[in-house]
């Protein structure tokens, strides 16, 4: 039979700006399977496909191994690189140099040769928990996956998606070294990071909720979260005046205030900064669970996001969230760690943004600075600013740790501005 289309309902729907997204140019995802199987697959313009579908493999590494082998390597960041102290010929302490990379966040005085020793360490670790533990393996499937892998994330400027039910610190792992590069430098051995080379976001147990679109604020809604005695030394005054310019910004100190925002149903915030001490506290017989505490020291934590948010999940509630709290991007020991993340992003979050170890907190005053300003100026996403500082701290600051932010979704979060204009 001859059809004739004259009307085509879907179209109006499909192509609705507020709902047109650029698909990742890699995306990776490892599913546990029944068994603690690991089924690895792998998509995107960034990757030749295979007969036309995606490349797949089954792994032979277990879950709790990997699991285990990522808590182990963010415990080595702060370990090795955080706490480092320098000694004398005879292994004490230098009085004058009391742990340096943790102390200022701007490394360019300190001794190259040795920041290099102890970031090639780093880059070892992640280079050897992605290809040596995750992908090993010399089966035909695992091989051809890992070579895929590797040649897609040689390239430069991807941005990465890993869809994944294992969660790692993904920005801390390596690509294999390039033999061609010069090892001796130690740009070399930043360039090898995930987090130099892409924009990378994890997603997998949570997704933002899609609704109609927003009207654009006048002045962005914003917040500051903080414990007002934490980083007295470091600049989060700045980071704090930064969040009131040109902004409509709520100052909260103390549990009370955030359980009667959160629960609020018309709460509306563009923005939604944590400035804070976070820590895992006993959940028996459960995993330990990540909590924040303002500065009454109250514990704040995903379950109670979900008590006061679980009644207004299509709201207007549709922050990118920056945790600058320890430990709480963190990505390492199982999906419990990153509970209040994912809580967030169920209940209206674009994104989550967080250190994945126990970050210094004069390097996540700075990091903070930059990442506020970029933001709020509308002008770039989520994942492209995070990727710039990962580059500018390392290039500037002689430091790895913009690599130890993690962003768990909202790689294309970014502020609406009326007309574009600036803060």
């Amino acid at each position: 039979m001859t059809t004739r289309v004259v009307q085509d309902p879907s179209d109006g729907f499909r192509f609705l700006p507020h709902l047109e997204t650029e698909p990742p140019d890699l995306r990776v995802s490892f599913d546990v399977l029944g068994g603690g199987r690991i089924r690895a697959r792998m998509s995107g313009t960034s990757v030749p496909a295979l007969k036309g579908t995606e490349h797949k493999a089954d792994l032979s590494a277990q879950p709790d191994e990997v699991h285990g082998a990522a808590a182990r390597l963010c415990a080595r960041w702060k370990e090795r690189f955080v706490d480092f102290q320098p000694g004398d010929d005879q292994g004490r302490g230098l009085r004058d140099r009391r742990r340096p990379y943790a102390t200022a966040a701007d490394l360019s005085a300190e001794p190259e040769d040795e920041l290099h020793r102890v970031v090639a360490d780093l880059a070892r670790g992640g280079e050897s928990l992605l290809f040596d533990t995750l992908l090993r393996g010399d089966d035909v499937g695992t091989e051809t996956f890992r070579t895929y892998l590797r040649s897609a994330l040689s390239q430069e400027g991807l941005r990465v998606r890993f869809d994944s039910d294992l969660h790692l610190p993904w920005s801390m792992l390596c690509a294999a070294e390039d033999s061609t590069a010069s090892a001796e430098t130690l740009d070399a051995l930043f360039a090898r990071f995930l987090g130099h080379q892409h924009q990378i976001e994890h997603t997998g147990d949570a997704y933002a909720w899609i609704g109609p679109p927003l009207t654009v604020p006048q002045q962005p809604a914003v917040s500051l979260n903080h414990d007002v005695r934490v980083g007295r030394r470091t600049r989060a005054d700045e980071v704090a005046k930064a969040l009131t310019e040109g902004t409509e910004c709520t100052v909260r100190t103390t549990y009370e205030e955030l359980v009667r925002d959160f629960g609020n149903a018309d709460l509306d915030e563009q923005l939604t900064y944590f400035w804070c001490h976070g820590e895992f506290i006993g959940n028996e017989p459960e995993p330990h669970v990540l909590v924040l505490r303002l500065t009454d020291g109250t514990p704040f934590d995903g379950h109670s996001v979900r008590e006061l948010r679980a009644r207004h999940r299509h709201s207007r509630f549709r922050p990118l969230v920056l945790l600058n709290a320890c430990h709480s991007g963190i990505t390492g020991a199982s999906a419990d760690r990153s509970f209040l993340g994912r809580m967030l992003i169920e209940h209206g979050a674009q994104g989550v943004l967080g250190p994945q170890i126990a970050m210094p907190q004069a390097f996540a005053a700075e990091y903070a600075l930059e990442f506020v300003t970029r933001y709020l100026r509308g002008k770039a996403t989520a994942g492209r600013i995070a990727h710039e500082l990962a580059r500018h701290f390392a290039a500037q600051y002689r430091t790895p740790l913009g690599f130890a932010y993690g962003l768990h979704g909202g790689m294309d979060a970014r502020l609406d501005r009326t007309g574009g204009g600036e803060a």
